[in-house]
């Protein structure tokens, strides 16, 4: 009986096997991230149209660069929050801005809407809606 070589090369068909399944494998995994992408791209896109009817509707978004309430306000847009109308109320000196002294605020974040309420702290974006008519949907 003749012995097998150790060394023998790897047949054509098992190299084509293994070739197929990692083929299979990233074609899998291309397909999930394609799908959390775009999920991720909805979800943006629809938080972009919300902050801009906020802006659109009116309310504004004071705040310091200091304080962590507000810092938390912004995170919840993201990277959206670029349409919000913000004032920011701090100085580098960790002064209050005049026109933030002028309007009488005292307490950050305070949210102005277009029929001269506030709110202070912060509002989810339910809240929000609720008060400008804007909808996340």
């Amino acid at each position: 009986m003749p012995q097998k070589n150790a060394s023998a090369p790897v047949s054509s068909s098992v190299v084509l096997t293994a070739a197929r399944k990692f083929l299979t494998i990233l074609l899998i995994a291309g397909a999930f991230a394609g799908v959390w992408y775009l999920g991720k791209w909805r979800v943006r896109k629809k938080v972009d149209s919300f902050a801009q009817c906020l802006t659109d509707k009116g309310a504004v978004m004071y705040g310091l660069f200091w304080c962590p309430h507000c810092e938390v306000q912004k995170e919840m847009f993201g990277s959206s929050f670029r349409n919000i109308h913000y004032v920011e109320c701090g100085t580098p000196d960790h002064h209050e801005q005049p026109q933030c002294s002028a309007e009488g605020l005292k307490d950050f974040p305070t949210w102005k809407f277009a029929d001269g309420q506030r709110e202070v702290g912060g509002m989810s974006l339910r809240e929000l809606g609720a008060k400008t008519g804007c909808s996340t949907q």
